[in-house]
């Protein structure tokens, strides 16, 4: 019994092989599942760009309370002590295309967890050995305004480095978690960073922009792969058909 389809169009015949179908549909669910799911991805950044708006509307006192009970990207008012004694670099942070380090500084506040606060972006030296000054005056105490965000995500290329627990400061870290940063501090600090208003004193470079990619780059990526999965199917349709064999000859 062959499990090959068959379709006469007069003097053509459909009849791809069995090999060449599997592999059209294979390849075509494989299309359409990359695309739905940069779509999906789309939809997810378009969503968080509309937050990010939002969130610039008004700032909220946070009193003593977790940012976490705060909206992702909207932006906050804090008050305490920023220790420039104990700062992290964000290391493989760019601006621009150049290569640098974000600078995370801890606010203590008085009645609630330490915040890190994003300070901003600042140049690599050209020398891993040496370090940007990020050392500044901090008085006794300071109210900042800054939106609530995660800590920045690797991706599927990128390495992690947590924070050293014993050495000088500030201390190199590459996408760390907020335990490990918990633990080189010592003390009780929120899962949750500041990112310092671009207005704000003791701050560098702050261009603050949503997470990833914009949402339309997913969406044509969605198309794109889509396109890819009707190209295979009509690559299939062109292979699998062939002429008769009497097509061509009169009777």
């Amino acid at each position: 019994m062959s499990l090959r389809l068959r379709i006469a169009f007069g003097s053509r015949i459909f009849a791809p092989s069995l090999l060449m179908t599997v592999l059209t549909l294979l390849a075509a669910v494989a299309f359409v599942s990359l695309g739905r799911w940069q779509w999906n991805k789309g939809e997810l950044r378009a969503t968080q760009a509309e937050a990010f708006a939002r969130g610039n509307e008004r700032a909220v006192p946070l009193g003593t309370s977790s940012l976490d009970r705060a909206q992702r990207f909207q932006r906050v008012i804090v008050e305490g002590h920023l220790d420039s004694a104990h700062q992290f670099l964000l290391e493989n942070r760019t601006h621009n295309g150049r290569p640098g380090y974000e600078v995370l500084t801890p606010l203590d506040r008085s009645g609630g967890d330490t915040v890190l606060v994003n300070r901003g972006w600042i140049p690599f030296t050209g020398y891993r050995d040496r370090l940007p000054d990020v050392s500044f005056e901090a008085p006794a105490s300071v109210q900042l305004t800054g939106r609530v965000d995660e800590l920045p995500i690797e991706g599927l290329a990128s390495g992690r480095a947590p924070p050293a627990l014993q050495g000088p400061w500030p201390r190199v870290t590459t996408f760390p978690h907020a335990d490990e940063l918990r633990a080189a501090l010592g003390r009780r600090v929120e899962s949750r960073i500041l990112l310092l208003d671009p207005a704000a004193p003791f701050g560098y470079v702050r261009e603050w922009q949503p997470p990833g990619m914009p949402a339309m780059r997913h969406w044509s990526y969605a198309v794109q792969w889509w396109a890819f999965a009707l190209l295979a199917v009509v690559l299939w349709v062109i292979m699998g058909l062939k002429k008769t064999a009497h097509a061509g000859h009169s009777g």
